[in-house]
């Protein structure tokens, strides 16, 4: 408006000034008064600052340490996620992201935000911090590695929740461990490897691990586990990549097992590559993602659904009722599955001519564990042997959760522990830092 009367008094200068000059009365500081009030004509767009100024925001992020870290938003429940891949990898990430999204669907109130392709150590202390600082109410931090960093935030702000997975740190407060049992669907995943190897005329397996940790030594055991339900005379080999996301050495590691005979590679890696690598007439196994597999030599994936674990923990945060111990859970939270075999699923074509009894044993496990009937306690249940011909467990004596979690190398108060071999199983124990 100030603008629009500041043009109107020159227009109105301008067309009196002529009239002047026709006239014969207008002398010159008459015909320079437009000019006289130029810098009142100039002024809006000194005012253009504060017109713009109102609709200005802040960033959604700030760079820190490389890292692009997120802002809360006022007067909402935030959440924030710690990723050690990228957020659509396909695979471990992926699941978690789709998790996140849950929480943000189905959440009153709620703002979630991530962090993603985080190196765990002294990265990830900075990234947790950072968003601590930030004002976050909740942390998940998803990686292994990242636990240590997780620990140490958590003591500095104990007014976040900070929840770590796969590892066995907690400190009863504001620092928790989340994990779920898929060993569970490890082992039904050996069933049909199994099943399918016997089948083909070829009794050679494979497993892509990653890390020497108890976590990746847990889930090969229990998939040659499963595999000896439906091939005894079977056998398994394993490959180290010492990474969780990188698609070149996970190919390379799937093509090395096929290459050395194996007819069914199954990976605790985050991409496809198994599927993938397959040569004709061999079958891959993914992990993690229910949307990972998608061609035909891929038989099945053990994935995860994070979102109806991280909903009630959010939820149990904002009430103040969370409280940071271990929980660790099976099959029958409905957060992890069988694709394929669960509802609305339709089984893979390496999958769907299995022989019927081999099938109706899956169905059959699968119903129990959902039911709760059926544990990772009864997954590692005795008898077991190891590849060294030692007993690991007497018939009907189960391992104990610290079993589960630990190696006594790393300090755990296990007692019979994970760093075994089943006795399928053809590789050598990997050597502990």
């Amino acid at each position: 408006m100030k603008q629009k009367r500041l043009w109107m008094l020159l227009i109105l200068a301008l067309i009196m000034s002529l009239v002047l000059a026709a006239c014969g009365g207008g002398d010159e500081p008459a015909v320079q008064e437009p000019a006289a009030e130029e810098p009142a004509a100039e002024e809006p767009a000194a005012e253009e600052p504060a017109v713009e100024e109102p609709i200005a925001e802040e960033p959604a992020t700030t760079e820190e340490g490389g890292y692009q870290i997120p802002t809360v938003e006022e007067g909402k429940y935030n959440v924030a996620f710690v990723y050690v891949g990228p957020h659509d990898d396909g695979g471990w990430t992926q699941a978690h992201d789709v998790g996140r999204q849950y929480v943000q669907d189905n959440v009153d109130n709620v703002h979630t935000a991530f962090v993603e392709l985080v190196a765990e150590g002294a990265d990830a202390e900075q990234v947790i911090r950072s968003l601590a600082r930030k004002g976050f109410d909740v942390i998940f931090t998803t990686s292994f590695g990242y636990m240590d960093a997780s620990e140490i935030v958590a003591d500095e702000f104990p007014d976040v929740d900070i929840i770590h997975l796969t590892g066995f740190k907690a400190n009863e407060a504001n620092f928790g461990n989340l994990m779920g049992a898929m060993e569970d669907m490890k082992y039904l995943a050996g069933m049909l490897a199994g099943s399918r190897a016997k089948m083909d005329g070829n009794p050679k397996l494979g497993y892509i691990a990653t890390f020497p940790i108890p976590e990746e030594l847990r889930l090969g055991n229990a998939f040659s586990l499963g595999v000896q339900q439906t091939c005894p005379e079977c056998t398994v080999d394993v490959r180290w990549i010492l990474t969780w996301h990188d698609p070149i050495l996970e190919k390379e590691a799937a093509s090395s097992l096929f290459d050395g005979g194996a007819q069914v590679v199954m990976t605790g890696a985050d991409t496809p590559a198994p599927a993938e690598a397959a040569p004709d007439g061999k079958w891959g196994i993914t992990y993690d993602y229910s949307g990972n597999c998608v061609v035909d030599a891929c038989l099945t994936s053990m994935y995860w659904n994070w979102g109806v674990v991280y909903a009630r923990i959010v939820e149990e945060s904002r009430d103040g009722t969370w409280v940071g111990g271990w929980e660790y859970f099976d099959a029958d939270a409905g957060a992890m599955g069988l694709y394929g075999f669960m509802e609305g699923e339709t089984m893979q074509p390496g999958v769907a001519d299995l022989p019927a009894e081999d099938l109706a044993l899956v169905r059959e496990t699968l119903d129990k564990m959902l039911a709760g009937e059926f544990t990772r306690f009864d997954v590692f249940k005795g008898p077991i042997m190891d590849n060294q011909g030692n007993e690991i467990l007497a018939d009907a004596v189960s391992l104990e959760q610290a079993d589960l979690d630990g190696f006594a190398q790393f300090g755990s108060p296990c007692t019979t522990c994970m760093y075994w071999w089943n006795e399928n199983i053809t590789a050598e124990l990997p050597a502990l830092d």
